[in-house]
């Protein structure tokens, strides 16, 4: 199939790339600022490529993680829930909370929120709403702590940057860590937390080399390399 065509100033950051390079995470960080930018603030991605099999349940990759500087970005979040632990939600800065009311207004078709989370009462009228939040990795899960009876915890860990992230289909996970408006060290030291989230959530029954590959990258740059070795252990 024909690539996409590329815009010029993704072509001219193309050639600030080098080609088969390394990086550390902290140089990768640099090359990813130094890259021509467009008119707004993008958003920066760590890429994983794993060495598991995304085929087998015992080797699902599915974890969260604190971002130390936050993700830059707005977190809206939906809580189910109802009596002290709707009004506990509601305190900490929850952006829409109820529970009948909430599961038909997404019923309707309303998705405008990050994050999801529930209470383990609320699980029951949620996972009606299976087939809308599942493929849109909204639904709330306990392996992410958004299924929890402590809304309010729940509730500013997502909005002061924590971030789940899963393995999909093709071996792969990517974990926003910031805007390119950050710092190159607070850009790394996310990035240096997410890669250690990653490596604690290794099944046990994964064999062989862990991570394959790790990329980091802008909205719209290329992608610079990170070697890999210096951050994972075997």
């Amino acid at each position: 199939m024909p690539h996409t065509t590329r815009s010029k100033r993704y072509k001219s950051a193309a050639k600030l790339a080098t080609p088969g390079k390394l990086h550390t995470i902290d140089e990768a960080m640099e090359a990813v600022k130094q890259f021509p930018a467009p008119k707004f603030d993008q958003s920066v991605t760590i890429s994983f490529h794993m060495g598991v099999d995304p085929k087998k349940s015992d080797q699902m990759i599915r974890s969260t993680c604190p971002l130390p500087h936050g993700t830059g970005k707005k977190v809206t979040v939906m809580v189910f829930a109802t009596g002290a632990a709707a009004q506990a939600a509601k305190d900490a800065g929850a952006d829409f909370v109820g529970m009948e009311d909430m599961v038909k207004k997404v019923q309707e078709g309303f998705l405008n929120f990050d994050v999801a989370i529930a209470t383990a009462d609320a699980m029951a009228e949620v996972r009606k709403l299976a087939r809308v939040l599942g493929p849109r990795g909204l639904m709330p899960n306990p392996k992410t702590g958004t299924v929890t009876d402590d809304t309010a915890g729940a509730v500013k860990a997502v909005k002061a940057g924590k971030v789940n992230f899963k393995l999909d289909k093709n071996g792969n996970i990517s974990v926003p860590v910031g805007k390119v408006s950050f710092t190159p060290q607070h850009l790394a030291e996310n990035a240096a937390a997410v890669i250690e989230a990653v490596q604690r959530a290794k099944p046990p029954t994964a064999r062989g080399r862990y991570v394959e590959t790790i990329h980091i990258a802008a909205t719209m740059t290329p992608s610079v390399a990170v070697d890999v070795s210096k951050y994972i252990r075997a």
